[in-house]
């Protein structure tokens, strides 16, 4: 790939933080944006961002970014309190106007050619009805206000306008590292887990019948991504994207309490969003004891406590419908790298106890 210049909208977050330590790593020439710089990178090139404002837009455009030649939007708006939020007219509009506030000013540019863009399995409306099994990017769009929608069909136009191409990933649950994330499972868990165990109790399942379910590892799509750039195969294509395997939250219980070092206790039906946010003492207790990093819980897990809830069905008996993808697609493009679930896992709650993030784990 010649003459390639990449920036990361959304760096601090959680996939635009591991795609920018990914191409870093890769040699590549890549800038970070966002409201906050990413935790835990050292010797990054970072600026800060604020996308709704309009005025900070044009000026970083025009200096920061007047030579990149793609571009990564991984920015992402959540009201407090994430769920009600994704069925609301204003937060689909916020979303929209903070593409637009990039894009607009990015019309002059004589080198950008590529944009990514995230959207994910409610591209299925998998959040409002039993989606069809398996999501397959080739069907028609589910019939359901989204914020995905909106962008896309701006950014369609502006490549139509400008001669830039674009890429969509629809990724399923994403895991990986950030701080003040909405949706960040990962956090939830271990902070969880560790006040548990600070206490002398099990690592007990806090939540109803879970359905079948597939993850994504931040690293892994780090990597389709930047494997994608300017391959034929990728222009102008939506891609679905997974580890590779399935599971149900049950059933790798006794997975993620052997990380932890924990016994497995009883079932018990704990909406994490009520019990954990209250616990900040407990938490400042745990940092000392274990010498971590001095963020409070709402630094560290943001709203993910009520994404937990909701991946964990926490207020209901009946089993939820899958939410399974597709990837025969991204295959047959020639990506083909995969993962275990567990092995995820086991690598990220380490990494996390290395940064000193989480407390120390032990397989």
């Amino acid at each position: 790939m010649q003459n390639l210049k990449v920036a990361i909208i959304g760096a601090s977050g959680v996939v635009g933080r591991a795609l920018l330590e990914h191409l870093q790593t890769s040699g590549v020439s890549v800038v970070g944006l966002s409201r906050r710089p990413p935790a835990d990178l050292a010797d990054i090139s970072f600026m800060e961002l604020d996308l709704q404002d309009s005025g900070a837009c044009q000026s970083t455009c025009s200096t920061a970014l007047a030579d990149i030649t793609h571009l990564v939007y991984t920015a992402l708006y959540e009201k407090p309190g994430l769920i009600a939020g994704w069925h609301e007219q204003d937060q689909m509009q916020t979303n929209l106007a903070m593409l637009q506030n990039l894009l607009e000013p990015l019309s002059s540019s004589a080198t950008l050619r590529h944009v990514t863009l995230l959207q994910g399995t409610k591209a299925y409306g998998a959040h409002v009805a039993p989606m069809k099994i398996p999501g397959i990017e080739s069907e028609p769009r589910h019939a359901h206000e989204n914020f995905y929608w909106l962008q896309q069909d701006y950014l369609a136009q502006m490549c139509d306008r400008f001669g830039w191409q674009f890429t969509i990933w629809r990724p399923q649950v994403i895991f990986g590292h950030a701080l003040h994330a909405p949706m960040n499972m990962l956090a939830a868990l271990g902070v969880y887990a560790a006040l548990q165990k600070s206490k002398g109790l099990p690592f007990s399942y806090p939540g109803g019948p879970s359905p079948v379910s597939e993850a994504i590892d931040a690293d892994l799509l780090a990597r389709a991504i930047h494997f994608s750039f300017d391959k034929a195969a990728f222009l102008n294509q939506t891609f679905n994207i997974t580890n590779g395997d399935v599971f149900r939250w049950q059933d790798i219980w006794p997975n993620l309490a052997e990380i932890f070092n924990m016994q497995v206790g009883e079932p018990n039906r704990l909406p994490l969003s009520q019990a954990l946010y209250d616990e900040e003492h407990h938490w400042q207790q745990i940092v000392a004891q274990n010498g971590l990093q001095p963020y409070s819980i709402r630094q560290l897990v943001g709203d993910s406590f009520f994404y937990a809830d909701a991946m964990f069905n926490a207020y209901s008996e009946s089993v939820p419908p899958p939410a399974i993808l597709s990837t025969i697609k991204l295959r047959q493009a020639g990506f083909h790298d995969c993962i275990d679930t567990t092995d995820m896992f086991r690598r990220w709650f380490q990494k996390l106890a290395d940064l000193k993030v989480l407390p120390p784990v032990r397989y």
